[in-house]
């Protein structure tokens, strides 16, 4: 449970925008024990090893009855992409800017 907080936003580099709140602390840590959601750190494996980039924020919303995971990834280029990821399952639902997958 220690990432309980870094569910909610981990946010090193870019604020988080103001019209997205993320869920709060107490249900991302509900839905967790639930197992209606994957771990951060499960998540962020999958995005290492699929992705190019540091990952420079997260942020963990409900989306049409989905939980999905909103991923800011930094690569070399400079050119930050978004990734959005079921939180279930670690599936990909949808990507924009400079997406770069690994070979």
């Amino acid at each position: 449970m220690r990432h309980a907080a870094a569910i909610l936003a981990l946010t090193l580099l870019l604020p988080a925008p103001p019209a997205r709140a993320g869920v709060d602390q107490e249900e991302a840590r509900a839905a967790l024990a639930a197992g209606a959601i994957r771990p951060l750190a499960e998540i962020l494996a999958i995005v290492e090893r699929r992705w190019i980039g540091r990952a420079i924020e997260v942020e963990l919303d409900r989306e049409d009855g989905r939980w999905v995971y909103e991923i800011k990834l930094l690569p070399p280029s400079g050119r930050v992409f978004e990734l959005e990821l079921d939180a279930a399952t670690g599936d990909l639902r949808r990507s924009k800017g400079p997406v770069q997958e690994r070979r």
